[in-house]
């Protein structure tokens, strides 16, 4: 996945399965349920997250984020 300046992914409502994402290049924001704040995630860094509440990935930085992100059960 690829993210512009000020991209988001899309969202990924609640759905049976796990999900992981490994930072390439770039920073990004994985917010999840409620949470207004996300969790900042850099290069080089990794997330997992089930995918029982809805969730998206935001580039809140000034540079192209590259994000390697899987999905089981495939959803996208």
């Amino acid at each position: 996945l690829e993210l512009a300046e000020g991209g988001e992914s899309q969202v990924v409502l609640p759905h049976e399965g796990e999900e992981f994402g490994y930072v390439l290049s770039g920073r990004i924001r994985l917010f999840k349920g409620e949470s207004k704040k996300g969790f900042l995630i850099k290069k080089g860094e990794t997330f997992y997250i089930k995918g029982n509440e809805q969730h998206y990935l935001k580039n809140d930085a000034t540079q192209v984020a590259k994000v390697l992100w899987i999905c089981t059960p495939p959803i996208f």
